[in-house]
């Protein structure tokens, strides 16, 4: 009788155990390092989980490799801030939806020596060519990252480069690149939350600020065939979202404008334009 009770015991445990609650849904999401990095991430991702019921899992890559990702499948949604390349891919992927989400600015920072003497710049091509011809090194993030594409984009107006060994691939995320612009003493492009949030452990400056062109924009990209993904978005795009994006704060200043409603948002050349009157 005791081994019939015992074995009884234990099929009424694993019964109980199989009709416990099933685990939560899970959605992967690939996100562009300066959203990890600067702690948006962390800030909002326990009401977007609370909201949608999702377990979040976050991977952390530069924009065009998070593209990439969503492409072979490996991952629900990316969050990215390369405009170019999602351009390419949103032709190649017609199944996927596309919606800006907000927006920043880029930043140039250096040593407080400031050798190419960039507080001086007209704009930012300006900027770039001073640190070309002064001979000073430059930091690169070299990972086809949303910020290597801006990068790009600026080396190229510029029409020269810096030469041999005074151009340094980090080829890592945005934090560890601003940490190898520490170490040379050199120039680099930073999504400024990024360096509020670890640039004070650094001997850099924010030495360049002042182009419409630094404009920095972020978009939600996801499958339409994917629950998981929409209902992601949908928390993402709605006021509760908006005002968890909105509330994350960098020493008082917000790292991140929520887009703007009433702004065209489905394109990877929109910018944000000013909010409506009926706006928050």
């Amino acid at each position: 009788m005791a081994i019939l009770r015992g074995a009884a015991l234990t099929i009424g445990v694993g019964l109980a155990l199989a009709c416990g609650p099933p685990p939560p849904r899970s959605v992967e999401l690939a996100t562009t390092t300066s959203v990890q990095n600067s702690g948006l991430l962390d800030s909002v991702r326990p009401a977007a989980e609370a909201a949608t019921g999702l377990l979040i899992r976050v991977h952390a890559a530069g924009s065009g490799r998070a593209l990439q990702m969503l492409a072979n499948g490996a991952v629900d949604a990316v969050i990215s801030h390369a405009p170019d390349t999602e351009q390419r891919l949103l032709v190649e992927h017609p199944g996927w939806s596309y919606r800006k989400i907000a927006y920043n600015a880029f930043v140039v920072v250096g040593p407080r020596s400031d050798p190419a003497r960039l507080r001086e710049s007209r704009d930012i091509v300006d900027a770039f060519q001073r640190i070309a011809d002064s001979g000073s090194t430059f930091v690169s993030r070299g990972d086809e990252s949303g910020t290597h594409e801006r990068e790009d984009t600026f080396w190229k107006a510029a029409g020269r480069r810096p030469a041999g060994g005074r151009l340094i691939v980090s080829g890592r995320g945005m934090a560890q690149a601003l940490r190898h612009a520490d170490e040379a003493q050199a120039y680099t492009l930073t999504d400024a939350p990024t360096f509020w949030q670890v640039g004070d452990g650094l001997d850099l400056q924010i030495l360049f600020d002042d182009d419409p062109r630094l404009m920095n924009t972020y978009a939600l990209v996801h499958r339409r065939d994917r629950p998981e993904a929409l209902a992601l978005a949908e928390w993402i795009h709605s006021a509760a979202g908006r005002a968890a994006m909105a509330a994350f704060t960098i020493d008082g200043r917000r790292g991140f404008e929520p887009w703007p409603e009433g702004c065209a948002a489905a394109a990877p050349a929109a910018l944000p334009c000013a909010p409506s009157k009926s706006a928050p």
